[in-house]
């Protein structure tokens, strides 16, 4: 936790810097430019992920069909494929699924799709399980050149291996299998086919039952999400009058988790699978505040912003990916009036989203169309979501 707090007070440091050199006077002691709050801790240390997902390559024995985890870079030509059972932070039943997933490929005469154009079929591997009991296991496969005939063989191979062969014993919930000539593919460019069982599991949290889809966004650790989503609620400071913004939604964890204290909860998400699940999980909730837009947020935020006449408190919460927000997001919000306390939920702040939290506090900028007041950065919380890897969730607390 030491080591994880000491690299969260790095990437606070970097951006006290970067805000001097826009003239902005940031620093607060020890260089950082808002107070950093002691790490918190996970409260599972052990097997917490929810969601894993296993590659397909040659392991160190030279077998191109070993499912585990890479080691090694591209760049260095080294890469190899580990089997995951050293890994602390996976639980064994994401482990079974890979170790029966292994065993099926090898037995099969097609091989492992390692290099899109040396042909191969068998890909990657991702993993979900609940506190429920619940398993789901989606396998990606590249089609190449095969016919319709040729895949429903092997669809029915792998329901079979998994319902009657030796995979019974992972006792799956949901099957799915996804044909995809891309790295990675949504379920509007390639649909996830259900081979076997239910098409979703569910999950608990903070005494409310959430809905998930195959590709749907719900935090790797979930014992840490209830803690997580807790102390959102309180750094929201909403009361009951207020409209909560919940920016990259996903199956609308934070904002149905805080709809009891809000007047109203809105919900952005581009996933469409996600949004399905979101509105599903408010019905079955009992929780009627709740509204959700399926698009891409740089697309619908603003349209839903430039118009806002609501004279009731507007409070944003944002969890974008690594990738950070799009910077028409980040504009929409800059130009909101209405929006005066912003809490930004980062896995990766030292990456991409520096940019946005630069563009919130920067001075006034026409040429960047960011005329709105600029944003304080005030408070900062790492979360210990990822127990035995130095990655922290960070709470940033902006208001104006």
């Amino acid at each position: 936790l030491q080591v994880k707090y000491e690299s969260q007070g790095k990437v606070l440091q970097t951006l006290a810097h970067r805000l001097e050199e826009l003239g902005i006077d940031a620093k607060k002691p020890g260089g950082l430019c808002c107070p950093l709050q002691p790490v918190v801790p996970s409260p599972i240390i052990n097997g917490y992920r929810n969601k894993s997902t296993f590659s397909v390559n040659r392991g160190p024995d030279g077998n191109p069909k070993t499912v585990g985890l890479y080691v090694g870079t591209g760049k260095a030509r080294n890469i190899v494929c580990v089997k995951a059972n050293h890994m602390e932070n996976i639980p064994p039943k994401h482990k079974q699924v890979a170790q029966c997933y292994e065993e099926f490929i090898c037995c099969s005469p097609l091989d492992s799709c390692i290099l899109f154009h040396e042909g191969g079929h068998w890909r990657e591997l991702v993993v979900r399980t609940t506190s429920r009991g619940h398993t789901m296991a989606i396998i990606t496969f590249h089609p190449q050149q095969l016919g319709q005939d040729a895949l429903a063989t092997q669809k029915a191979l792998l329901k079979e291996f998994f319902t009657c062969g030796p995979g019974a014993v992972c006792a799956l919930t949901s099957l799915y299998f996804q044909e995809s000539t891309m790295t990675r593919c949504s379920h509007e460019q390639s649909p996830y086919q259900l081979l076997h069982g239910e098409p979703h599991i569910f999950e608990e949290l903070l005494g409310l039952k959430f809905r998930i889809s195959p590709d749907a966004f719900f935090q790797v650790n979930t014992a840490g999400a209830e803690v997580l989503y807790q102390a959102v609620g309180e750094l929201c400071q909403a009361t009951g009058d207020t409209v909560l913004l919940d920016i990259c939604c996903g199956t609308g964890t934070i904002g149905l988790s805080l709809a009891h204290q809000v007047s109203k909860v809105i919900g952005v998400e581009m996933v469409e699978k996600a949004i399905e699940d979101a509105k599903w999980n408010a019905a079955f909730n009992g929780i009627s505040n709740c509204e959700f837009h399926s698009g891409k947020a740089e697309v619908v935020l603003p349209q839903l912003l430039a118009s806002w006449e609501d004279a009731r408190p507007l409070v944003a919460v944002v969890n974008p990916s690594r990738a950070g927000l799009h910077y028409r997001v980040v504009r929409a919000i800059r130009n909101c009036r209405s929006i005066r306390r912003l809490l930004y939920i980062s896995c990766k702040p030292e990456g991409e989203a520096m940019r946005n939290f630069l563009e919130l506090c920067c001075p006034p900028d026409s040429q960047k169309k960011l005329t709105g007041e600029p944003f304080d950065l005030v408070l900062a919380t790492p979360f210990d979501m990822f127990p035995h890897t130095v990655h922290c969730e960070l709470v940033l607390v902006f208001t104006r």
